[in-house]
């Protein structure tokens, strides 16, 4: 390893993250009896204008009235952009009147480390007028060209940082990408293979999102963050919702929205390790124990080398299941 180490974020099981609208109280009490991991009550993209001050107070009460952290909720508030007039409101209200019961911030469209600092010395000074003990956690959704382009820098500008997350929609419209889907594949990014003897050819789709994903993915672990894919749009989708979190939990992402319920177990589901894979961790790591009584740096297992690295990838995965046991 390097002599730099590198330092994890506070530990939360985050495989689901369900959105609900803080205009929308009738459904805070069925979310908090749900399965997601992890619930941010929305004051941004859901909420129209109009209802952002009544949202507002909403998610105050319920922050305060519901029984959250006893159904294993992790709570958080995804505020208005830095760029609008309703930003400084909702963290000054909602910091200051349920901070006590708020575990993270959700900051949108962030494009640079100084929107970060903006808000660390915000809710820095809110939590020390009002006697909040426990240091409330940022997550960041990475969802436009600048913020992209700011990644490193972003992810190690404060050490209230817990996660990125990529929001896909609105870094297609940063982009200007040729789509209207959300977090879905698109006939349109594919390659045509070699003709064959036949002269016909293959059309393969490709995934339009990888390499913005895959990006966010190692500036999050190279800061100690979780990175966490962004939404699905077609809920009525649950093979494609599958599919794409697959995808992402195969690059390394630790959990993904869920913007409708039906998307929490599939969430859970895909980022969770199967039985078969935590069966085999823990078998890797008893070859290991053995193997290093013995002396040995490395050991077979199945036809199949393993060693110290195969170690940190067993110990990642037996974690993980001790963690979501212990929900």
């Amino acid at each position: 390893m390097s002599f730099t180490i590198v330092k994890e974020a506070t530990p939360r099981l985050n495989r689901s993250e369900l959105a609900v609208p803080g205009s929308s109280p009738k459904f805070f009490e069925k979310a908090a009896k749900g399965d997601a991991d992890v619930i941010f009550l929305d004051l941004e993209d859901a909420v129209a204008p109009d209802d952002k001050p009544q949202a507002r107070k909403n998610i105050i009460q319920a922050l305060n009235d519901i029984d959250w952290r006893g159904n294993g909720k992790t709570m958080s508030v995804r505020i208005n952009g830095l760029d609008t007039h309703y930003m400084y409101r909702d963290v000054v209200d909602v910091v200051e009147q349920a901070g006590h019961n708020l575990d993270l911030i959700m900051i949108p469209k962030i494009g640079t480390p100084g929107d970060v600092y903006a808000l660390d010395m915000l809710v820095t000074q809110i939590e020390q007028a009002k006697g909040i003990k426990h240091r409330i956690g940022f997550e960041l959704i990475i969802e436009t060209a600048l913020g992209m382009a700011n990644i490193n820098e972003i992810a190690k500008a404060s050490p209230r940082l817990e996660s990125l997350h990529f929001g896909v929609a609105d870094y297609s419209a940063s982009t200007r990408a040729r789509t209207t889907n959300i977090g879905g594949a698109n006939a349109n990014y594919g390659v045509l293979t070699e003709a064959n003897a036949d002269g016909a050819r293959d059309y393969h789709w490709g995934d339009q999102w990888h390499y913005a994903l895959s990006r966010m993915v190692v500036a999050a672990r190279a800061n100690g963050l979780r990175p966490i894919d962004g939404p699905f749009g077609d809920f009525s989708d649950g093979d494609g919702f599958r599919a794409q979190a697959h995808r992402s939990a195969a690059l390394g992402c630790e959990g993904k929205w869920a913007i409708h319920p039906s998307q929490v177990a599939l969430a859970n589901e895909v980022m969770s390790p199967s039985e078969a894979d935590v069966s085999k961790a823990r078998r890797i790591l008893e070859a290991m124990e053995q193997a290093q009584k013995e002396g040995k740096g490395a050991v077979t297992m199945d036809g199949k080398l393993i060693d110290i690295a195969s170690i940190r990838q067993a110990e990642g995965i037996v974690a993980k299941a001790d963690q979501i046991s212990r929900r």
